[in-house]
């Protein structure tokens, strides 16, 4: 086992070279027949064609190797369809341009020992087909110095003759294979929020986990991959990272009471964002998840292979070499939920879990900040939780009003590690008692510390015919003299940096390089606050395209300007209460415009990760352009106003005769190129539009 990548040092470089990719999916649910199930909701009869794009996606991808993760098929083994269900599966993934590992699942081979499961016990008989159909039921293979280790969980607990090969061939083989890096796959994850949760339809039971997690622990897998749950989850029990992950087919719509909202299409079963796979990068020290989400699209039989169009590769959070944008978590990110029986899976208990698809959203943004209440902290269990994504790259900024209560302030002091910034409000008439409560807990702690001015309603713009009930807080950009006359007097050698907000009709290439010549001019740090919501808690701010254009606009800003950190506000819809607005999520943690869109600019900006330089921001009626540089390119950000044309983009660009120019479309990740001849070739479709921000980059 190597070590695991540390967070130090932003996580990068820790890693190391990238060895080798491994594309892991599981859940393809395939049919007998194209556009026929046997299952009776709608949604299953596309699975078949879900696979086929999946296929097609992989192959682009170029892995090394693929690995299923179990339910190949949807007939179960008792089923005479199971044989024709099981060709079409194989005639599929023939299509693969690598090697793929199969892993068997509970539809392949029968549900794992429990009178109550709906699918048939396991058995010698079933194991039998699988071994006809599809070889080995467990096995292991060597790639690159790193073991790869197929289990069948579906017969621990049963008794089973096979249950007793397993086990004695597990352990022998873990123990000859202890000096090697070991990624163990299996079908029914081991626990899913909690190692001691008592059992149901989507664990294992015992004694049977505590033997399989005792085994993790003791040879220090590096990291599990499980399915069968069909929604995504991270956990991590001693050394081991423990994914689960999404289906290709359809997504088990029991779990839909994780969102405070109604559920998705057939009620949540076809909530198609959260289809997907993974993408593993596996580096020399430590690898990286990246789950790509494939939307539930389908192709055809007759177009099993087509184009799949050129796209930025995402960047993972610990490789963010661009990461001073992060997301203010006004909702709570690690909730905890109950499932209640169902009757379809589950009928005699409910199930405890924790909602894991914000993570997953951080992931695929690569986004390394978050800002969440102090009292998060306070809590044992959003602590850990953070210390546990704190070892993936992510980087809290707390913040409370005033100082802490005691236990409040204990944990502040005790696991200041986990925090990379104290916000803390206060009224400008209470400066000097705060600089006192800061002092005194500088005296246990180190945490950098960030004043942020309560705005009081002299401060509130009013026509007089209105009063606004709010509260707000941090310094504008025009109030230099106030944080100068803090660090006058008691803040200096104090207070490390200052808060500042730039309100929803303010531009953040502006506001946020204004506050950075403060900064710069004071000797501070900011943290700036980048509002979406409009300035009246009774209006709405819903325009995706005008967020996702300020995101995009707020994450170049950040990233050219000096001394500055930015937390867009917020990352998932304020869809009740006060401010009601849009974020980078929806309430079921899905991407909106601008989540698609920060994900994909912090990844085009990681091609090269060099650091940027501001030039210039220009408007007119119909577009945005914000200019900026690095040593090996010239960059422009187009923020729309309305559809543009490729034509247009280039117009706005206006690169010198003879550049070839690249464009990213950052709601779709992307690239089409513009040629150097004259009149330029645009390879791709000439009549295609933006209607997203885009990124322009041609050689410097």
């Amino acid at each position: 086992m190597t070590p695991e990548p540390s967070a130090d040092d932003n996580g990068i470089g820790q890693l190391g070279d990238r060895l080798f990719t491994v594309v892991v999916y599981a859940d393809s649910h395939v049919n007998q027949a194209e556009d026929r199930s046997m299952s009776p909701h709608l949604v299953n009869r596309l699975a078949n064609a879900r696979l086929r794009y999946v296929v097609n996606e992989i192959n682009s991808v170029g892995p090394d190797f693929v690995i299923h993760l179990g339910d190949l098929v949807h007939p179960v083994p008792v089923m005479a369809i199971y044989a024709d269900a099981a060709a079409r599966f194989l005639e599929q993934t023939k299509l693969l341009a690598c090697p793929q590992y199969l892993v068997p699942g509970n539809h392949d081979v029968g549900d794992k020992p429990i009178k109550w499961g709906p699918a048939g016990v396991v058995c010698d008989d079933h194991l039998a087909l699988w071994e006809k159909y599809f070889g080995r039921h467990f096995y292991a293979f060597d790639h690159k110095g790193c073991r790869f280790v197929v289990v069948n969980a579906q017969i621990i607990n049963s008794g089973l003759r096979a249950e007793g090969q397993q086990r004695t061939w597990l352990e022998a083989d873990l123990a000859d294979n202890r000096d090697k890096r070991i990624f163990l796959n299996i079908h029914y994850p081991p626990f899913l929020t909690d190692p001691d949760e008592p059992e149901h339809y989507d664990n294992i039971g015992e004694p049977g986990r505590t033997w399989l997690l005792g085994l993790l622990e003791r040879y220090r897998v590096e990291a599990l991959f499980a399915g069968h749950v069909h929604n995504f989850w991270y956990n991590r029990f001693a050394d081991t990272q423990c994914y689960i992950l999404p289906s290709t087919a359809f997504v088990r719509h029991d779990y839909s009471e994780m969102y405070r909202i109604e559920p998705g299409p057939e009620h949540g079963r076809n909530d198609a964002a959260k289809l997907g796979y993974f993408v593993v990068d596996v580096h020399q020290r430590g690898h990286l998840c990246h789950p790509v989400r494939t939307f539930g699209r389908t192709l055809p039989p007759d177009d099993p292979a087509p184009a799949v169009a050129q796209r930025v590769r995402r960047v993972h959070p610990m490789a963010n070499r661009h990461a001073a944008v992060g997301f203010d978590l006004r909702q709570s990110w690690a909730d905890i939920v109950e499932i209640p029986p169902s009757g379809g899976l589950d009928e005699f208990a409910r199930k405890r879990v924790r909602n894991d698809y914000p993570l997953m959203a951080f992931w695929e943004m690569g986004v390394r900040r978050l800002r969440v209440p102090l009292h998060d902290l306070a809590d044992p269990r959003i602590r850990a939780r953070m210390a546990e994504l704190a070892r993936l790259g992510q980087l809290f900024t707390v913040f409370s009003f005033e100082i802490p209560e005691a236990e409040t302030r204990r944990a502040l002091e005790e696991h200041s590690h986990l925090v990379e910034g104290w916000e803390v409000g206060f009224a400008w008439d209470d400066l000097g008692e705060i600089c006192k409560g800061i002092r005194s807990i500088k005296k246990a702690t180190s945490v950098p510390v960030f004043l942020s001015k309560l705005r009081s309603k002299e401060d509130l713009e009013s026509d007089g015919q209105r009063y606004y009930h709010v509260i707000n807080h941090g310094f504008v950009a025009t109030e230099r003299e106030l944080v100068r006359d803090v660090l006058k007097g008691s803040g200096r050698g104090l207070v490390d940096g200052f808060v500042f907000r730039v309100v929803h009709d303010h531009s953040p290439w502006r506001d946020i390089h204004d506050i950075s010549n403060i900064a710069a001019e004071l000797d501070t740090l900011a943290s700036v606050h980048v509002r979406l919501a409009t300035a009246s808690p009774a209006d709405t701010s819903l325009d995706d395209l005008k967020h996702a254009n300020r995101v995009a606009e707020a994450i170049v800003a950040a990233e050219t300007a000096v001394g500055v950190r930015a937390f867009v506000d917020t990352f998932a819809d304020v869809d009740r209460g006060y401010f009601v607005h849009s974020g980078v999520v929806d309430r079921r943690f899905n991407p909106r415009v601008g989540g698609r869109v920060a994900g994909h600019l912090m990844a085009a900006l990681n091609r090269t990760g060099e650091a940027l330089r501001p030039q210039s921001i220009s408007a007119n009626g119909d577009a945005t352009v914000i200019r900026f540089s690095g040593d090996s390119a010239a960059y422009a950000l187009i923020l729309p106003g309305r559809a543009l044309s490729v034509a247009e983009c280039l117009e706005l660009v206006a690169a010198p005769a003879g550049r070839p120019v690249e464009f990213v479309r950052l709601d779709t990740g992307e690239i089409a190129r513009a040629g150097s001849a004259s009149p330029r070739r645009v390879h791709a479709d000439p009549s295609a539009v933006f209607s997203a921000p885009i990124l322009a980059v041609a050689a410097a």
